[in-house]
């Protein structure tokens, strides 16, 4: 048994060890170091190994009783790849961080369905195998957090984004199933919707609009909320248990208009679809 694992021994106590998907930039990257901070041990993984190695770097290395690896959260045999490394390195999983995710921009019958397939299968499905692999193990444990890095887009019924928004609207769905199921197991589920945030989100961006990724640029660049704000944010919404993390202020205002004046809201949609392109983090 290693260390890490040892000082875990009691269940009364916290289990301070987090995995974190796409960890090797953006959200990932700084809920690594935010997490290496308060002294958890961290596992991260992204599709990048160099990238994930940087992080690794970063934010301590062996001696902080961490672990990198090269991830691809739609292949089912690397994620039971991690649950063993998070076994052997560890033996138990305090929370997982469900972050990796792409974007695309487009009209539903304008974005092509390849485009569609690549989203459902990094942003939804890829969310859900990473909860299928590790419920098993907090359900045992009774104990942990699953944080599912959804978008507001997947709230806010905004047109142009049609697959990256039903993507990340099925984030909201599963995270919203998964917390019931895992009540009565004393295991906690967080869902978070940021809209624009200035990260790298684009590099990997499609849209059959050319002039689509320069708008979501501008908007990402004037951004009042950064990455390492959201990590925060994910980082108390933890230790709260709080399931709906909004991360930015005028997105609070929008949810409770959306949901106590829908129609109302849909009009103010409308408006801002028609100045902004209707795009949304």
């Amino acid at each position: 048994m290693t260390q890490a694992s040892s000082q875990h021994n009691n269940s009364s106590e916290p289990i301070k060890t987090v995995v974190i998907t796409g960890a090797g930039s953006g959200f990932g990257r700084e809920l690594a170091h935010r997490y290496a901070q308060a002294g958890w041990c961290v596992g991260i993984t992204d599709v990048d190994e160099q990238r994930a190695q940087e992080t690794f770097e970063l934010v301590g290395g062996h001696s902080g009783g961490h672990f990198a690896m090269q991830h691809d959260v739609r292949d089912e045999t690397q994620w039971q790849a991690v649950r063993t490394r998070v076994l052997e390195a560890w033996g138990r999983l305090g929370v997982l961080i469900n972050n990796a995710g792409v974007a695309a921009g487009g009209r539903l019958e304008e974005t092509p369905l390849d485009d569609w397939q690549w989203i459902m299968d990094i942003d939804l499905m890829g969310v859900m195998k990473g909860c299928h692999t590790f419920v098993g193990l907090l359900r045992e444990q009774k104990q942990g957090h699953i944080v599912n890095i959804a978008s507001f887009a997947g709230l806010a019924g905004a047109p142009h984004i049609a697959a990256y928004g039903t993507a990340k609207a099925g984030v909201v769905a599963l995270s919203e199933i998964l917390r019931a199921e895992l009540h009565d197991d004393n295991v906690g589920v967080s869902v978070v919707c940021p809209a624009f945030v200035k990260t790298n989100l684009l590099d990997t961006f499609r849209s059959p609009e050319a002039k689509l990724k320069g708008r979501v640029q501008s908007w990402m660049d004037k951004a009042n909320v950064s990455a390492q704000d959201v990590a925060q944010q994910i980082f108390t919404a933890v230790e709260r248990r709080q399931f709906l993390v909004l991360t930015h202020k005028e997105t609070r205002w929008m949810w409770r208009l959306k949901r106590w004046f829908p129609e109302f809201y849909f009009k103010v949609l409308l408006r801002g679809a028609r100045g902004k392109g209707g795009a949304q983090k």
